[in-house]
Formats: structure tokens, C-alpha cells, sequence
């Protein structure tokens, strides 16, 4: 079948080899279907955010030789979207205002409670709960962060476990995402921060069902959050796409490649004279 996939790097840094191999393994596996290749510019975060660095994303894409639909969309000109969507998820009655903060969260984590150890789960210490009974207030400046009630969120789910399509290991797989688990190892996520007025789960599942993506492809530090993104998209009647979780490209100690890591920019290959050809040897793929 004809596939959309897409590339959604953050504008923050240097794109370095991780990123060209989640960049050539979407474009090339939409490409291989007939399908379409996208690129989206998740900008949410705009105290980190610089136009300088969109530029060079765009300038290292077309040097690796990929092409995509214009115009671009961008996430900072979509608050819009992810606000209705907030909206949609209050009405249903499964998110509520947090104002702890990261240290509040740590220390409700590390008291002493019958014994149990913190659980970490897709964004690190699972929430405590210590808000969730907090309510909307209307005309009351908006809370820090607000919060999917997961228990309230799995009541409203019609089935004790939901699923999705896995291709990263070569082989198509039905993944099951376990409910149960979702509530103990996940927890009460945050969908929106005061100062982005969204989060980047909530953001990715608007936008995947707004560019009719098909097959997302990303690396394998973000396969558990997908049972996040599944569970929202079955709130809010989206649909769930195929997913291509891929390895990681790693440095010659093992560790995962970041954007601070400008010795392995794409621009400063591209300065000392490497082919895209190289780039594509470098993480594995075939010209």
C-alpha cells in the first residue's frame, strides 16, 4: 500500500547521523511504496526554538537529497488545534490542572510508602497523583500543566487492552498495550504545559491524524511512548498509524548520539567533504 511517513526534528540544535537515519529510513521507505515523504517542524518549545536552526534542518535535508511537500507545517502555528483538542479531552471529564512541580514530583516520589520504589515510566517518575482531584476553574489564570487522568481516561476506553501495527524489527507485529499497565507504569501524563500550551504527546497524535501519516517512523527511545499516543488517539477517535521504531545510532562508546554532539553534525560532514552517499554508509543504509 502507498504510505505517508514523515520527519519531525526540533529545531534546537544541529541535525547530526541519528537524525539522517530516521530522515533517509522514512523518505526512502515512502518512496519505495509510492507514497509521500513529509517533513514538519515540532517548534513547540519556543524558548529553545531558533530560526537559524530550521534553516540548517532544510539546507542538511536537500543536501541528503530528500524532497517533501511545501509548505512545511510548523507546530508553533497549530496551538489552535491542540487547544480543541485539550477542550475535547475536559469535556470527556479525563484531564485536570497540576501545579507540582519537577522537585514536588521527586519528593512525593522518593517518601516512604509501604515500601514500594518510585516507577518510572515513558517520561521518567510516574505522577504521584497529588493534584488529581483538582478542578477547572473559570477565570482562574491557567495551572502550570494539565493532566490526562489515565484511570478516568481507561474507563472511557471500551476494551481491557488496545493495539498497534509494528514493523522496526523487519517483521510485522500486533504490539498489545496492556490498560492495566498503562495506569501503573505511565500514569497521569501531562498534555500541556502553561508556557507551550501543549506537550509533545498530545502535539505528535494531532498532527500524524491532520497530515494523514500513515507510518511513523522514529527511534526506539520513543517505542514506549507509544501506547501514550495510542491511548489518546482512541479518545479522541483519531487513527493510529503503523509504527517503524528503528536502533539508535550510537558513538564508538555506545552512547546515544545528541544534538551538543557537533563533531558528528551534518553540516560539519558536509564541510570536510563527505557524499550523502558517505552519510548513508555511515548509518547503515544502501545508496
Amino acid at each position: 500500500m502507498k504510505i505517508t511517513s514523515r520527519f519531525a526534528p526540533s529545531p534546537t540544535g544541529p541535525l547530526h547521523l541519528g537524525h539522517a537515519y530516521s530522515a533517509l529510513l522514512a523518505h526512502d521507505l515512502a518512496v519505495a511504496a509510492g507514497g509521500t515523504f513529509l517533513l514538519r517542524i515540532e517548534d513547540i518549545d519556543q524558548s529553545r526554538a531558533r530560526p537559524e536552526w530550521e534553516e540548517q534542518i532544510y539546507k542538511d535535508l536537500s543536501w541528503l537529497g530528500l524532497r517533501w511537500p511545501e509548505p512545511v507545517m510548523r507546530q508553533s502555528d497549530r496551538l489552535g488545534a491542540y487547544r480543541d483538542a485539550l477542550n475535547s479531552l475536559e469535556e470527556m471529564g479525563v484531564t485536570y490542572p497540576c501545579s507540582c512541580s519537577r522537585k514536588d514530583i521527586q519528593l512525593a516520589a522518593s517518601a516512604p510508602q509501604e515500601g514500594s520504589a518510585p516507577v518510572y515510566g515513558p517520561d521518567g517518575l510516574v505522577y504521584p497523583g497529588t493534584c488529581r482531584n483538582a478542578a477547572f476553574n473559570v477565570g482562574v489564570p491557567n495551572a502550570p500543566a494539565i493532566r490526562l487522568h489515565m484511570a478516568k481516561a481507561i474507563d472511557l476506553i471500551d476494551t481491557k487492552s488496545l493495539s498497534y501495527h509494528e514493523t522496526g524489527s523487519g517483521k510485522h507485529q500486533v504490539m498489545s498495550i496492556n490498560l492495566a499497565d498503562a495506569l501503573t507504569r505511565v500514569g497521569d501524563i501531562v498534555l500541556a504545559r502553561r508556557d507551550m500550551g501543549t506537550s509533545y504527546h498530545l502535539s505528535v497524535v494531532i498532527d500524524d491524524a491532520a497530515q494523514n501519516v500513515t507510518t511513523v517512523v522514529r527511534g526506539e527511545d520513543l517505542a514506549e511512548a507509544t501506547q501514550i499516543h495510542v491511548i489518546l488517539q482512541r479518545l479522541l477517535s483519531l487513527p493510529t498509524p503503523q509504527y517503524h521504531h528503528h536502533r539508535l545510532i550510537r558513538d564508538d562508546a555506545g552512547k546515544r548520539l545528541a544534538k551538543r554532539d557537533d563533531a558528528r553534525a551534518l553540516a560539519k560532514f558536509r564541510e570536510d567533504g563527505l557524499s550523502p552517499q558517505h552519510i548513508r554508509k555511515m548509518v547503515g543504509l544502501s545508496d
